[in-house]
C-alpha cells in the first residue's frame, strides 16, 4: 500500500480497543491481509514481514464479522461518484448459482443465537446474513447474486438472496 493510500485509509480503521493490549501496526497487517487475498495462499503461508500469520487471520476476521470492513468500504465509496461527474449512472443486474448437491442437509433457517430483531423476518432476505442465502426454486437449492455496478463496470453494492426471491429485493 502506498503512503498516498494508507493516509485516506488510515482515517477510517478503528482505534485500539478500549480494553487490553494495543492492536499492532494497522497498516502491516491490512497489506498482509491484501497480500493474502491477492495470492490466495493460506494463512500459514504469510511472509514474516507481515507479522505474525495468526494476527493478521485474527483481525481479519473479527473486521468480516463485526462489519468493519463493510464500514469502511462504504465510507472509501462516498464521493467517488463526483469524479464521473453528472453523467454517473449505475445498473443492476442479478443471477442465480447453484448450490452444490452437497448443501442439501444445510441450515435454512438462522441458529437461534442469531435471530435479533430483523434477520427474524424471512420474509426480507436483505434483512439476513448473505451466508444464510440458500433457498429452493425450480431448478433446486441456490442463491441470487444482486450487484450494481457504474457505468465503469467496478461493484458498488452487492445483495446475496435464497435463489426464489425476485430480481429486486
Amino acid at each position: 500500500m502506498t503512503d498516498e493510500e494508507w493516509e485516506r485509509l488510515r482515517v477510517f480503521v478503528p482505534a485500539d480497543p478500549p480494553r487490553g493490549g494495543r492492536w499492532l501496526n494497522h497498516r502491516m497487517v491490512i497489506n498482509g491481509i491484501f497480500f493474502r487475498t491477492r495470492t490466495g495462499c493460506p494463512w500459514r503461508d504469510l511472509p514474516e514481514g507481515f507479522g505474525n500469520w495468526k494476527t493478521v487471520y485474527n483481525r481479519h476476521r473479527r473486521w468480516s464479522c463485526d462489519g468493519t470492513w463493510r464500514e469502511i468500504l462504504g465510507r472509501l465509496r462516498t464521493g467517488c461518484d463526483g469524479a464521473d461527474g453528472k453523467d454517473w449512472t449505475l445498473s443492476a443486474d442479478s443471477t442465480v448459482v447453484r448450490a452444490h448437491q452437497h448443501a442439501a442437509g444445510t441450515w435454512r433457517a438462522l441458529p437461534a443465537d442469531l435471530v435479533t430483531g430483523a434477520a427474524a423476518n424471512n420474509k426480507n432476505p436483505a434483512a439476513r446474513p448473505g451466508r444464510d442465502a440458500l433457498g429452493r426454486s425450480r431448478g433446486g437449492l441456490g442463491t441470487k447474486v444482486h450487484l450494481t455496478a457504474d457505468r465503469r463496470c467496478r461493484p458498488v453494492s452487492r445483495i446475496l438472496s435464497p435463489g426464489q426471491h425476485g430480481d429486486c429485493p
